[in-house]
């Protein structure tokens, strides 16, 4: 396709570099598709690689971003997945279709988007089929661009590797998009669903969302809270989103053989926790590398059958990422989209 095309790029690590360019559009070669992006998420994920890269070896002019949803405009040879007209949304991990992840122990690494490999930050992308997977129906692409991460995150936390079943006791911390995804996947799964938050009026919103209890950290201690609401048994299973010492608050509200899945790193990326509530309850620690292909596939069909729909705090035009990053840092209730 002939023309030129906007795209977010920087040239070294600081969100300060930030600076929309221009190039041509790519290409559909043999096996790729080319889609024209109308909508990006933005993840936390997105602020680290931007400010420090995340250990990773970041290649300048480097594209930020890892979820999009678009139109597929054209297929190159070999194609089979898709047609042009095809709405679509991107797998993270391309490389992780299924089954066991890829990696080994001297190098567990993750392949995503916006990191690895290329960024969806641009008006249009050219990447092999298997990137990306069939958009859901039954919600508009701002809404479907939140499910790469953030949504199979939870799906796979909960889902894939919690199985909940009905009166399961479920934690969820904080109100941003993982947090959501769960509430709203745990309350589907008939999981009763407490959630944490240090503002109140979060906390409101994610009742009216169908949180079945609300706990504000900030002025009550959430692990007596979580232990009086379930008489003491403890959670089933916590989405464990802050990370450092959290862990081990997490561990005294758990369940005994209970489930804590690692998710974020909100108060530092060195966890710690006692070990005597480890050996006396003996839970299941695991962590959580946001999730298969498979698993989002899993998640679209979900979303189209149940009829969940994914919050979206603010949408911003294409020019205002600088703005959009901004609120993320602020704190979102839910997620933060950039509609192109």
């Amino acid at each position: 396709m002939a023309g030129l095309m906007k795209q977010w790029t920087i040239d070294a690590l600081g969100a300060q570099n930030l600076k929309l360019t221009e190039r041509a559009i790519p290409e559909a070669g043999p096996g790729d598709v080319l889609v024209r992006t109308t909508a990006i998420s933005l993840n936390f994920r997105d602020k680290l690689v931007l400010e420090n890269g995340m250990g990773m070896p970041i290649a300048f002019p480097f594209v930020p971003g890892s979820d999009m949803a678009g139109v597929v405009e054209a297929v190159g040879s070999g194609v089979s997945r898709f047609q042009p007209g095809d709405r679509v949304i991107s797998v993270f991990d391309p490389t992780w279709i299924d089954g066991q992840k890829p990696g080994t122990a001297r190098h567990p690494t993750s392949y995503a988007l916006g990191g690895l490999n290329p960024g969806v930050a641009s008006e249009y992308v050219a990447f092999p089929e298997g990137w990306f997977v069939q958009a859901p129906e039954s919600v508009d692409d701002g809404e479907a661009c939140t499910l790469p991460c953030a949504g199979v995150t939870a799906w796979y936390a909960l889902v894939e590797k919690g199985r909940p079943k009905a009166g399961d006791r479920v934690v969820v911390q904080g109100t941003g998009g993982v947090s959501l995804f769960g509430l709203q996947i745990a309350k589907a799964h008939g999981a009763e669903v407490i959630v944490t938050s240090s503002n109140r009026d979060k906390l409101d919103r994610a009742l009216e969302l169908g949180a079945d209890h609300g706990i504000d950290r900030a002025n009550e201690d959430w692990v007596e809270r979580v232990l009086e609401i379930t008489g003491d048994r403890g959670a089933d299973h916590i989405l464990e989103l802050a990370g450092g010492a959290n862990l081990g608050r997490s561990l005294q509200a758990v369940a005994v053989q209970g489930r804590i899945s690692v998710i974020g790193v909100f108060e530092g990326a060195e966890i710690s926790a006692p070990v005597t509530p480890v050996l006396l309850k003996s839970p299941v620690i695991q962590g959580i590398g946001v999730g298969h292909r498979r698993a989002l596939e899993d998640l679209v069909a979900a979303v189209d059958r149940t009829g969940l729909k994914p919050v979206v705090d603010a949408r911003y035009p294409f020019g205002e990422l600088s703005a959009a990053l901004a609120h993320l840092d602020r704190g979102a209730f839910g997620k933060v989209v950039i509609e192109v």
